[in-house]
């Protein structure tokens, strides 16, 4: 039975909220799930659900100065991350907590050759000298697997492929062996081939360094593949968590079983219509405190007027009881 020694992280009840015109807007809602040493837990869910802001949340890179967190804890090797320092948290970025960015290019800087912008990140975390890091670097793009690491050292972002691109911004976040790596849609704008070179990748990495991975994607595929707990969220807020294996047998939210049924298997006919979820993620300013898969369902009951409470259903399987949502209700 996993204990809490065990965990590398531990999120809970974190509360992320943005400044807009409409007033102060949560993204994310109480949001809790922890991660085991070692281990991969996948955050999944459609655009719009708060993944993204829940990562960016727990190294705080938030949007500045609109975005704000209103409470909770984040749990680092014992240390609550949001009552850091920006000083401790400029050593824990980049150091101890890696973080592979969704748009690769947006990542890197245009303007810098690849090869310094490898090299700062041991600059910067292991204080060592220019030539140091220089060799450091190049020796991380080789175990990237990048062809030819010494030339693609002196190479500008915009003179590699997507693929390559996404290999180098691996490299900026292993390069110091952080215990924990969060990797946002790291495969996203990536052909089928190159994903699964990059999936490949992290995996032997992962093995190699024995980091902690946050996989933050929309592929069920890639969460099958990869993860060993799964965390599904919608609207902001955690309906079911789970280890991978029981999520995809054993689904017991309505949410979570509209995503899978939406994946064709061998058995689906050919050009078959796929089933869907109806409606959509409904904007900040419209979420309502109740159940909010409810609200999107268009049930208008007291579901929707009282916040369901997740609930363990099963050893570390824990689902949002709502009673129109949750199987076996």
């Amino acid at each position: 039975m996993t204990t809490r020694d065990d965990m590398i992280l531990e999120v809970d009840k974190l509360i992320t909220s943005f400044e807009t015109d409409r007033g102060m807007l949560r993204a994310v809602d109480q949001v809790s799930f922890s991660v085991p040493l070692g281990k991969t837990v996948g955050i999944v869910g459609e655009s719009g659900c708060g993944k993204s802001v829940t990562a960016m949340s727990i190294v705080r890179l938030l949007p500045q100065p609109a975005g704000r967190i209103l409470g909770g804890q984040v749990r680092f090797k014992g240390t609550d991350l949001l009552r850091a320092s920006d000083a401790e948290m400029r050593e824990i970025r980049g150091g101890d907590i890696g973080v592979i960015f969704q748009e690769p290019m947006a990542a890197l800087n245009p303007v810098h050759r690849i090869g310094r912008q490898v090299a700062e990140v041991f600059r910067v975390h292991k204080k060592i000298s220019k030539r140091d890091a220089w060799d450091a670097a190049t020796e991380m793009l080789q175990r990237v697997r990048i062809p030819a690491p010494e030339k693609r050292m002196m190479d500008y972002p915009h003179h590699l492929s997507g693929g390559m691109r996404q290999r180098i911004v691996i490299a900026l976040a292993l390069a110091c062996k952080p215990s924990l790596v969060i990797a946002d849609e790291p495969t996203t704008a990536l052909d089928v081939t190159v994903q699964a070179q990059i999936l490949d990748l992290m995996k032997r990495l992962q093995a190699e360094i024995g980091m902690s991975i946050i996989l933050i994607t929309h592929d069920l595929g890639v969460i099958a593949e990869t993860c060993d707990e799964v965390v599904v969220m919608y609207a902001g807020r955690v309906v079911e968590r789970a280890p991978a294996a029981t999520l995809f047998e054993q689904a017991r939210h309505a949410y979570t079983r509209g995503l899978l049924e939406s994946i064709p298997t061998l058995d689906t006919p050919s050009k078959s219509i796929l089933k869907t979820i109806p409606g959509m993620v409904a904007s900040l300013a419209d979420h309502v405190h109740g159940c909010r898969f409810c609200q999107r369902m268009g049930r208008s009951t007291s579901a929707t007027h009282e916040r369901p409470v997740l609930e363990q259903v099963a050893p570390n399987h824990w689902v949002e009881n709502c009673p129109l949502c949750s199987a076996g209700r």
